[in-house]
């Protein structure tokens, strides 16, 4: 047998469909080995030029020589180095300080691996928000535009999806609208409410920092506040254990979760729609929607949706369990469980906005199919009209009730026993008694009559609430998205 080459070897192992199938160029980076060690040294950096401006004997050589060095980072080493340390931390300081050897003194000075750890965490996670706002912004303003369009197009409404009074194409998309604003706003507080770890030391007291500032405790929140902001934050936790408290782990994922229900909603009525034939997502000239039947469109892209925000709303549970059992200032089994959950909740939502994005930029409407849909139901839901036309013809209420009980049960027979069309309004102006109101029929029975005021929803929520929550993210609204695998 040969040997396998590089790509080869790769197809051999496992890799998460999540990064090599589905999620964004950018999302993965923000996640990756790259991002996560090169910010390390940025944090050890940012300790350095701090400690040196509060008066620490370091030189500008020693700076000098950090800057250099941010990403000439030997991967290969570090790994050799960890697996003879056994701590991720210690090997990388060890890496570092090789590719600066004036510096090796002074790296890592008076911080404990949950330095680098933690707030590179939370570096990456206000990263990642800031990656999904934009998407999700982009999706609101598909969808908005698609809502404006089919505003005034009646539709059969549902309710336990039976059907019920009509609403309009537009005014249902709004449903959809309203759930992602308020994910919109969840994502901007989650993100505007995170804060730095800061610089804490082992059991969050500050004491070695508070020992090499020999007693100033006002030198030791001075370098907090600057590190801080260094970092790009405008505050830190005042106080921690070793680590930053995991419930921000469980206000983070929570409002990705809250974010998957959302959309895991929307793409199950797309794709009930899609069974009525009446919306579909797009479909491309050369999509085989089946390998056995060569006529099918299934909505592939609202299952993917559906199927990965299954994911990510079960992923809440990890950080829900974790924060249960950090014991006093901390403990590690919430290490392994972390890296895992939180990239994967950032790359899920990454994912399924993206996907989202692609099925709102190519919804079909088909209004001949609604519109037959209404026209097999909406005689019955004229029925109340037409008794309130036949009384002010002069007609008795309770008359004309009996009237169409019998008329509306004997076309209900023809539709479920009989399978043929709705003919309760051929019953009605087959009966001499509905004369006075024959002529009134088809205004009876407009369908535009029956949408209450759907359509004036439409634009007072999209002119008062959607467009203005999306002016921050006007320069980033971008073209059309192409689908990932």
């Amino acid at each position: 047998m040969a040997t396998p080459g590089a790509e080869e070897d790769a197809l051999a192992r496992y890799r998460s469909p999540l990064v090599s199938r589905y999620a964004s160029a950018e999302m993965g980076f923000n996640f990756s080995e790259r991002k996560k060690f090169g910010t390390w040294r940025r944090l050890w950096l940012y300790l350095a030029q701090a400690e040196k401006s509060l008066g620490l004997p370091i030189t500008d050589e020693q700076i000098q020589e950090m800057e250099a060095n941010l990403d000439n980072i030997d991967f290969k080493m570090a790994a050799e180095e960890e697996k003879k340390l056994r701590h991720d931390v210690m090997a990388h300081v060890h890496t570092f300080a090789h590719c600066c050897p004036k510096a090796a003194a002074i790296i890592h000075l008076g911080a404990t691996s949950c330095y680098v750890g933690d707030n590179t965490d939370l570096i990456v996670l206000r990263d990642g928000f800031n990656l999904l706002l934009p998407k999700l912004a982009r999706v609101i303003s598909r969808l908005a535009d698609f809502a404006e369009k089919y505003a005034d197009l009646p539709t059969l409404g549902f309710t336990h999806y039976q059907p019920a009074q009509l609403t309009t194409v537009g005014k249902r998309c709004c449903l959809w609208i309203q759930d992602l604003c308020m994910d919109l706003q969840n994502l901007e507080r989650s993100r505007d409410d995170l804060r730095f770890r800061g610089v804490k030391g082992t059991t969050g007291t500050q004491a070695s920092f508070l020992q090499l500032f020999e007693g100033d405790h006002g030198k030791v929140e001075e370098l907090d506040r600057l590190v801080t902001a260094k970092a790009g934050f405008k505050r830190a936790y005042m106080v921690t254990g070793q680590t930053y408290s995991r419930k921000v782990d469980i206000e983070v994922l929570s409002v990705l979760a809250s974010l998957g229900a959302s959309i895991h909603k929307i793409c199950t009525d797309i794709r009930l729609l899609a069974n009525l034939k009446e919306i579909e997502e797009p479909f491309e000239k050369d999509q085989i929607g089946s390998s056995a039947m060569p006529y099918k469109r299934n909505p592939m892209r609202s299952e993917r949706c559906c199927s990965l925000a299954r994911h990510l709303m079960t992923l809440v549970l990890d950080p829900l369990q974790t924060a249960s059992v950090q014991w006093f200032e901390r403990t590690l089994d919430d290490s392994a469980n972390r890296r895992v959950c939180l990239a994967e909740a950032f790359l899920t939502a990454d994912i399924i906005l993206s996907t989202l994005q692609n099925i709102s930029e190519g919804l079909v409407v088909y209004p001949k199919v609604i519109e037959r849909r209404i026209r097999q139901e909406l005689p019955f839901m004229a029925t109340e009209n037409i008794i309130m036309a036949m009384v002010k013809a002069g007609g008795n209420r309770q008359d004309c009730h009996e009237k169409i009980r019998v008329l509306s049960q004997q076309a209900a027979a023809v539709v479920k026993q009989e399978g043929g069309d709705n003919d309760f309004i051929h019953r009605v102006r087959a009966d001499p008694y509905f004369s006075p109101i024959h002529k009134q029929l088809e205004s009876l029975l407009d369908p535009s009559s029956f949408t209450g005021r759907a359509p004036q929803q439409v634009a007072k929520f999209l002119k008062e609430e959607v467009r203005p929550a999306l002016i921050p993210y006007q320069s980033k609204m971008g073209g059309k998205i192409e689908l990932a695998l």
